[in-house]
């Protein structure tokens, strides 16, 4: 029961955490760093940073039925950075990535330990941000 009181109570601090961390890592890479972002890498942005002020709203008005607005960003937003991570690391999708834009999507700007890149670290916080809200969903309907 304390597991679950916990949750309710800090959830949608913790999907705040996640997704501000991000913005500012996204916002580090293009503007400090000054990598160009690819299409598939400004999609995910469209998706992460209104996340920062849904759930920022969300946790300090402690409203949790927010979660309803913020899990198809985080869901849509673990779809298409997979998507980018496999077109970097396979050849499932390379023919899609030179047709990207300026920047191609298969471009790794950063290659930390052989697998981690952009899109992963993406595909990591929206994950997280859908585990969270996902079990902060399930303890709201339960008490229903």
């Amino acid at each position: 029961m304390k597991s679950n009181s916990f949750i309710k109570n800090n959830a949608l601090h913790m999907a705040w955490a996640v997704s501000l961390v991000a913005t500012i890592g996204s916002l580090y890479f293009s503007e400090i760093l000054e990598y160009a972002p690819c299409k598939l890498c400004w999609y995910q942005r469209i998706l992460m940073y209104p996340l920062v002020l849904i759930l920022g709203i969300a946790a300090a008005r402690k409203d949790n039925k927010q979660v309803l607005y913020a899990l198809p960003f985080s869901v849509w937003g673990m779809g298409i950075s997979l998507y980018h991570y496999l077109m970097q690391k396979t050849s499932l999708f390379k023919e899609g990535a030179a047709k990207c834009g300026m920047v191609p999507c298969d471009q790794d700007y950063i290659n930390w330990l052989g697998f981690i890149t952009i899109p992963l670290l993406a595909f990591t916080a929206f994950t997280l941000i859908t585990i969270i809200l996902g079990l902060l969903w399930a303890q709201m309907r339960k008490e229903r």
